[in-house]
């Protein structure tokens, strides 16, 4: 039944029927067409005010709860709802694992239409919270307030907030005291930098008119222990940066490395600035089977490192190396899959786009005493020409994890001329996975796929794919 309100229309008693992309849960609305609604669980039956009209579908949101679903819990963080960022946490973790799977079997399917095996299971994560070992949040001086505090009477004493966006809002920063996302000491760090800025009136950013000493703070940790903190400054103010850093020092003496960034351009990225090390050492060690990885301020390591570990478990085994086998490594990174395989392999060659990446990947490789791993820097739709192959040999595998924008359409066609026995692909988006296994379908066969969860809570979902020559 539909109910005209204002130029808005509601919905009573729709039942959820699906998890849809990005988080949100689809329904059916009288008329046909698709409803999105967030933070409710397939299975729940609600009414629903909608918020936008499209030509085939509505937004909305749950006004009420008829119905719950036998797959809702409870979810734990306060901030559920509101912060965005973990949009299913009132769905049972087994449930989250069964839409991931089904996400990944409908993109393959209808996306590539391809010839499928049968999938093997997703593999779930052991942690379902502090999971994450590298969080990044943000100061503002114009805090998104709550509903209680909008109805409040008189004026708010301090708006300053550190924690993280309101989705599609991105000036309003949610103040964050407790997240369950990454392991101590994240938190106690996050309100203690929170605590001491206030107390000695040091200045949050203002985004709007980009004014503001505290910009963000970065925190990373390692499954060894170690931890990594980054403050970034808006103005180049000495006495007050020193303060802040030396608080930081000595409150938490284990730190491995404290460092700063003065950035006073409009963005807040740091691909672009001068990290300056003010206390330890400038990275953090990661170790994965004896192995071990250094980590910078601006270096990419899968954010979940136990995960990661199973993730790279299985890519090595799809590859089912013996030994004898000529490995490129595409999209290598910092070099992680390379080395991690190296064991197996007679020789592996990684390929990166980012110079500061394959430094990495080098200093690593000497670090662990690896001496059958070779890196390099270049662009992928080119890098593969005659004269490369002619120099480092043809591969008998060809492992790509690529960004998820998945592969150009030149590096595809420059690894089916090169037509290696096998090739294992990981992806972080298996919609654009999909459309690349489509333009491979003719020479290569998919002949195992299994999902990987390396984010509970949310949507995302890892696979991998080996593909075998036909």
């Amino acid at each position: 039944m539909a109910k005209k309100n204002t130029d808005k229309l509601s919905f009573e008693y729709i039942k959820v029927l699906d998890a849809g992309a990005k988080g949100v849960s689809v329904a059916k609305a009288p008329d046909g067409k698709v409803i999105f609604i967030p933070n409710v669980v397939p299975g729940d039956v609600v009414d629903v005010q909608t918020f936008k009209k499209r030509k085939a579908y509505y937004e909305g949101k749950a006004t009420h709860f008829h119905e719950f679903s036998e797959h809702r819990i409870d979810a734990v963080c306060e901030y559920f709802g509101t912060c965005g960022g973990c949009k299913w946490q009132n769905m049972k973790y087994s449930q989250q694992l069964f839409y991931k799977q089904n996400e990944v079997k409908n993109h393959l399917q209808r996306i590539g239409k391809v010839e499928l095996p049968e999938f093997e299971p997703i593999l779930g994560s052991e942690k379902q919270f502090f999971y994450r070992n590298k969080m990044e949040f943000s100061f503002s001086n114009a805090r998104w307030l709550t509903e209680a505090e909008i109805g409040s009477v008189g004026e708010l004493d301090n708006k300053n907030a550190l924690g993280f966006h309101i989705p599609k809002m991105w000036d309003k920063i949610l103040d964050i005291h407790k997240c369950y996302l990454q392991e101590d000491p994240s938190n106690d760090i996050r309100n203690a930098v929170r605590h001491f800025a206030n107390a000695n009136n040091l200045t949050f950013f203002n985004p709007r008119h980009h004014e503001g000493l505290l910009r963000t703070l970065m925190i990373r940790t390692a499954s060894t222990g170690e931890t990594m903190v980054l403050i970034q400054f808006f103005e180049d103010n000495k006495e007050a940066r020193e303060l802040l850093l030396n608080f930081l020092a000595d409150k938490f003496p284990n730190i491995t490395s404290l460092q700063y960034v003065i950035n006073g351009k409009p963005n807040d990225t740091i691909y672009d600035q001068d990290v300056k090390l003010f206390k330890g050492r400038d990275y953090i060690l990661e170790e994965m089977e004896g192995l071990h990885f250094s980590i910078n301020a601006k270096s990419f390591y899968q954010t979940n490192s136990e995960q990661a570990y199973e993730l790279y478990k299985i890519t090595r085994d799809f590859a089912g190396l013996t030994g004898n086998e000529l490995v490129y490594d595409l999209y290598t990174g910092t070099g992680t899959i390379a080395q991690f395989v190296s064991k197996q392999a007679k020789k592996v060659i990684g390929v990166e786009s980012v110079p500061e990446a394959i430094l990495d990947a080098k200093a690593n490789a000497e670090r662990n005493g690896i001496t059958n791993c070779e890196f390099y820097v270049g662009d992928m739709k080119v890098v593969f020409n005659e004269n490369f192959i002619a120099q480092h040999g043809h591969p008998d595998v060809i492992i790509t994890d690529p960004p998820r924008d998945g592969m150009h359409k030149d590096v595809i066609d420059q690894i089916l001329n090169i037509a290696p026995e096998k090739i294992v692909y990981v992806s972080c988006n298996s919609a654009t996975q999909a459309r690349d296994l489509a333009l491979m379908d003719a020479v290569y066969k998919v002949t195992r796929v299994r999902p990987v969860d390396m984010f509970p809570q949310t949507h995302h979902v890892e696979n991998v794919v080996l593909l075998e020559k036909r």
